[in-house]
């Protein structure tokens, strides 16, 4: 399908942000880590944040690379995505970037799958979560499968297992379960629970609700 003609609105957002503004609406204290570019929309996207009310000192703002774009379409009611990253900021946050003092103070930690599709970002988040673990903060993982920016299915379901290996809550939606194993909610579940050492298991069934367990 072509888009030539259609008007896209700058909806500051991506998973990670969504989530954030949203514990911060419920009242939690919530800092993020990333790294966007020094352009319109890393600024847009910073301050955003900001006005949420959520901390924003672990952000770096890279001047030499533009901040990751998602154009979002609808057709027939589904949604598509078409990515600007190649590479995006996102994917350039180093390890020693990150202020662990920021995770020290936390009681969770929460990561996605998009921080695994390349280095040195993979690394960072790796070391991030293995950080938090040896602290003994709540692990918590969204793996917000988007194939586009996977080299690879078989890259994209070794990184997302690992995720829900080191997560005590995992939220998966039913597509996602799907990917992974073709089983049901219940069965996704339990291997989430008993294969992967997950304590809660949320899994997202569009107009149907959530399946917890």
């Amino acid at each position: 399908e072509t888009v030539i003609g259609k008007k896209f609105t700058t909806a500051p957002g991506g998973k990670g942000v969504n989530q954030a503004v949203q514990c911060a609406r419920l009242g939690a204290h919530v800092t993020m880590a990333g790294r966007v570019g020094d352009d319109a929309f890393g600024r847009l996207l910073v301050d955003t944040l900001a006005r949420a009310g959520i901390e924003t000192r672990g952000i770096r703002v890279d001047p030499t690379v533009f901040t990751t774009l998602a154009f979002v379409t609808l057709v027939d009611g589904e949604r598509s995505f078409s990515f600007a990253r190649k590479p995006g900021a996102d994917t350039l946050l180093r390890f020693d970037e990150l202020e662990l003092s920021l995770i020290d103070q936390s009681r969770a930690f929460h990561f996605g799958a998009l921080s695994l599709t390349d280095e040195p970002a993979r690394s960072a988040t790796r070391q991030a979560v293995a950080y938090a673990r040896t602290q003994g903060k709540l692990v918590t993982f969204d793996p917000n499968y988007r194939p586009p920016l996977w080299r690879s299915e078989a890259q994209a379901r070794a990184e997302t297992l690992w995720g829900l290996e080191q997560a005590d809550v995992v939220k998966l939606s039913d597509e996602e379960l799907s990917f992974l194993w073709g089983c049901t909610p219940e069965e996704g579940a339990r291997r989430l629970r008993e294969e992967c050492g997950v304590a809660l298991a949320m899994i997202t069934l569009g107009p149907q609700g959530c399946y917890l367990e």
